[in-house]
C-alpha cells in the first residue's frame, strides 16, 4: 500500500497515516470475524484518500469508538481512524456477506519529484 501511495506522489503524512488505519482496520477484520479473506481497496475521491477494508465474515456488533478507548491499552484502534481520518464508516460487504470499514484520509495534491 505504501509504495502504491509513493507511486501517486502521497506525502509522507499521508502514508504515515493511512498506514496507521489499514493496520488498524485490518486488525479488527482479522480478531473480531471468522473471514478468511480480507481485502484492501485505496482510491483518490476529490480531496480524500479513501481506505476500505473488506471482510467476508460474520462478526458481532458494527465497528464502534469504545467509551474511554483513549485511556486503554487495547480498543483504541478505531478512536485512531476517527483521530486521522475526515469521516469514516460501515457498510455492508459487497457480497451480501461480511462488511467494508472505509476512512476518507484528507489528500493533498501530490507532491513533485
Amino acid at each position: 500500500m505504501i509504495a502504491v501511495l509513493h507511486e501517486w506522489g502521497a506525502a509522507e503524512q499521508v502514508c504515515d497515516d493511512a498506514e496507521l488505519v489499514v493496520s488498524e482496520l485490518f486488525t479488527n477484520a482479522v480478531r473480531h470475524t471468522d473471514s478468511e479473506k480480507v481485502d484492501c481497496e485505496l482510491t483518490v475521491v476529490g480531496a480524500f484518500l479513501r481506505l476500505e477494508i473488506t471482510d467476508q465474515g460474520r462478526g458481532g456488533s458494527a465497528p464502534h469508538v469504545q467509551p474511554g478507548s483513549v485511556d486503554k491499552e487495547c480498543g483504541r484502534g478505531l478512536f485512531l481512524v476517527g483521530a486521522l481520518s475526515e469521516s469514516w464508516g460501515v457498510r455492508p460487504g459487497p457480497s451480501g456477506r461480511g462488511r467494508t470499514v472505509w476512512a476518507d484520509l484528507p489528500y493533498g495534491p501530490p507532491t513533485a519529484h
